[in-house]
């Protein structure tokens, strides 16, 4: 005879594994915003910006922003990071995600 599965148990695991990727995104944007420099902007500007990126339609402009971020995370650091402004290798992928937006 099977074990019967625990659905319950389950359905908690993956809610606890998505918030889990959820916090992780959120803490990989901060270091995003801090590695950039963009964390001495304004949070309106900073916003603004992101929306304008968010809804920019023309293709050129936004191929030439993906370029410029995948050259940034392609350059070495010239001098040794410290504590939060680092890049870890998992910062966030090169395409798709929140990256491409």
């Amino acid at each position: 005879m099977r074990k019967p599965r625990d659905f319950d148990s389950e359905l908690k695991a993956l809610a606890d594994k998505a918030k889990a990727l959820k916090e992780r995104r959120v803490r990989q944007l901060g270091e995003l915003v801090m590695a950039t420099g963009a964390d001495a902007l304004d949070a309106d500007l900073l916003a603004g910006a992101l929306i304008d990126a968010a809804t920019m339609k023309d293709a050129a402009t936004r191929e030439g922003w993906r370029r410029h971020g995948a050259a940034f995370f392609q350059r070495k650091p010239s001098k040794p990071a410290r504590g939060a402004e680092r890049q870890p290798q998992s910062a966030l992928p090169l395409h798709g995600g929140a990256a491409s937006a």
